[in-house]
């Protein structure tokens, strides 16, 4: 299983670099970023150090989306990147919940994230792409030039363009049954696509926090720590609800039961410890959606996962604990896995 790093591109940048070599010392293989122009420092400018400063970690947003970069500029970076440094970036797109939002746009549709993927990954790769009747091509790519892009969803319709469409499945919560679900979902998707499934990386991202041990004390700080998680993923869930309703056969009530309180959100605190928004997640969909507790624990939960076809857990590292919870991978977590 590979390991990932994300964080927030929060100033200074130069602590998102050292957290990113730390992360590849304890040997993480992906370092991951959010990509929201309003509300944080501007990703691409940073990848360029974390690749001069690491020798082997892949980079890229998870996730970007279609509607705040235009596709050939976006293309245009990540090759730059990977003329610069050798095939060294992956693109996770989406519909751009904060970015959009924040923007005071409506995030983006399938069709546009469909239409989009197909032209980053064409112009990445090096081949041509139709700019909406323009055919272009980047005259100064190399051969071997290869980008990748992988997606995040959550519902029915996105979870089969994925396994129709995406290079990569991004799924953003670690719990066991709907990460089954949600797998089968998008592995049968690229089967009816003629696809080999096999070709369609699962990257399971969700908080994880190390305690030194189960006391109460200890899990109720840890869960505290990684409660934001639960209304980041809120608000996916709420627009699920309001596209498919409440009780629907097309969306799991496993996911969408607990934002029944939720009232609101502010996107200030989008993806913080602490964030007050996030009051109503309870304690299990924080059990759930996250890896709480000791290591031990952390290794029975990547363990079940794996099995469950997950090829990548990526860590959100937004918490107290950045540097330990780094270390204790390295030290216990990713050796016990990839024994």
């Amino acid at each position: 299983m590979d390991f990932g790093l994300v964080l927030q591109t929060d100033p200074p940048a130069s602590k998102v670099i050292d957290l990113m070599r730390r992360a590849e010392n304890n040997g993480f293989t992906h370092g991951w970023t959010f990509d929201s122009a309003v509300l944080w420092q501007e990703p691409f400018v940073i990848y360029s150090q974390i690749l001069a400063n690491t020798s082997r970690l892949t980079v890229g947003p998870m996730v970007t989306n279609p509607g705040t970069r235009t596709w050939e500029v976006t293309a245009s970076t990540f090759a730059t990147l990977n003329d610069m440094f050798g095939n060294r970036t992956v693109c996770g797109i989406g519909r751009g919940d904060s970015a959009m939002r924040v923007a005071g746009r409506t995030p983006n549709t399938l069709a546009r994230i469909s239409a989009a993927m197909k032209v980053i990954r064409d112009l990445g790769s090096g081949r041509e792409a139709d700019l909406g009747g323009t055919v272009v091509r980047f005259p100064w790519i190399r051969e071997g030039a290869e980008l990748p892009v992988w997606m995040a969803a959550y519902g029915p319709k996105a979870l089969k363009m994925t396994g129709e469409e995406a290079d990569g499945f991004i799924l953003q919560l670690a719990d066991l049954y709907l990460t089954e679900y949600m797998v089968k979902a998008v592995k049968d998707a690229a089967v009816a696509a003629g696809r080999d499934p096999s070709e369609v990386k699962i990257c399971v991202a969700a908080p994880a926090y190390v305690t030194d041990d189960d006391s109460p004390e200890a899990l109720a700080h840890a869960r505290d720590q990684c409660r934001w998680f639960g209304g980041m993923v809120g608000n996916h869930v709420a627009d699920l609800v309001s596209k498919y309703g409440e009780h629907s056969a097309q969306v799991p009530e496993e996911l969408t039961d607990y934002i029944k309180s939720r009232q609101g959100y502010d996107y200030s605190h989008h993806g913080r410890s602490g964030n007050p928004d996030t009051e109503f997640v309870p304690d299990e969909i924080v059990d759930r959606f996250c890896l709480i507790g000791t290591a031990e624990r952390h290794i029975e939960k990547l363990r079940a996962l794996r099995e469950l076809g997950v090829d990548q857990f990526a860590l959100y590292d937004m918490h107290d604990a950045q540097e330990k919870v780094i270390d204790a991978y390295g030290d216990t977590v990713i050796p016990a896995i990839n024994a």
